[in-house]
């Protein structure tokens, strides 16, 4: 039987002091949370480094914020498109921390087009996102009452 090959990414729900947290939507059309898959050259860097980054090149250099623990773990699949145009599949395991907006402007990054605040109690994330995100977002919903 065959390994499977997962990437490895952070996410961040980032909450704000009236009951919210972040979602982002990328150049492609989806829906996501704030971080990413980690790179070869993260191997050795601390997750919060990692998460630093991520939040600064997809949210801005205003942002602060306070990073608490990790509240979910993700496992999702999607399809990606390569560089010559073909598709394939990827599959994600996630780390989702949770963290406390503390001043600053979002400033989206390039690769993100959209961001709104949704409650975390009365946001239907089933609307927004589907597959391992989706079952993420909500655990973490469930979690955060």
């Amino acid at each position: 039987m065959l390994k499977d090959l997962y990437f490895i990414a952070v996410k961040v729900f980032l909450e704000d002091t009236h009951g919210n947290f972040l979602i982002t939507k990328d150049r492609f059309g989806e829906w996501d949370i704030p971080g990413g898959r980690l790179r070869e050259v993260d191997f050795e860097t601390e997750l919060e480094d990692v998460i630093a980054r991520k939040m600064r090149e997809e949210l801005g250099e205003e942002l602060k914020y306070t990073l608490g623990e990790p509240v979910v773990y993700m496992r999702h699949e999607r399809d990606e498109i390569l560089s010559d145009g073909s598709r394939e599949k990827r599959r994600i395991f996630a780390i989702g921390y949770r963290a406390k907006h503390i001043s600053g402007e979002i400033k989206l990054g390039k690769n993100h087009e959209k961001y709104e605040w949704v409650s975390i109690t009365d946001f239907k994330p089933e609307s927004y996102f589907s597959g391992g995100w989706l079952k993420g977002i909500q655990e973490y919903q469930f979690l955060a009452l």
